[in-house]
């Protein structure tokens, strides 16, 4: 059975945004909850173009940063990048690796800390 189904099933059903880039910063995947949220800046049009253009320059810099300390080794794999307290959540700089642990590209990950207030196992 194809995995790769799987996979892009897990990042479409997640409710945080998720945007894919390449080691060029080239944005590769937007799952539908990064489309409606960045949808006043192009939303699924941002395909294909640079992350970097994005982003003022010292955040272009720091994307480049931490890019770089992810090609050093197969170990470094994750940067908190900074806390959003509006949204209350911590976002992460996340590594994707291909199976020899060489860089393919990165992605940010939101870890929201509001707790979770639907009744449990609700199904509407």
């Amino acid at each position: 059975m194809e995995l790769n189904s799987f996979f892009k099933s897990i990042i479409d059903m997640d409710t945080a945004a998720v945007v894919i880039c390449n080691t060029d910063h080239e944005i590769i995947y937007m799952n539908p909850a990064a489309v409606q949220r960045y949808v006043k800046w192009g939303g699924s049009a941002l395909i294909g173009r640079s992350l970097l253009d994005c982003h003022n320059e010292e955040s272009c810099k720091r994307i480049k940063q931490v890019t770089a300390w992810f090609a050093e080794s197969p170990d470094n794999n994750r940067v908190h990048t900074f806390f959003n307290e509006k949204e209350n959540k911590d976002v992460y700089m996340i590594a994707l690796r291909n199976e020899s642990g060489g860089l393919i590209g990165y992605y940010e990950k939101h870890e929201y800390r509001t707790r979770e207030t639907a009744p449990f196992y609700e199904m509407k």
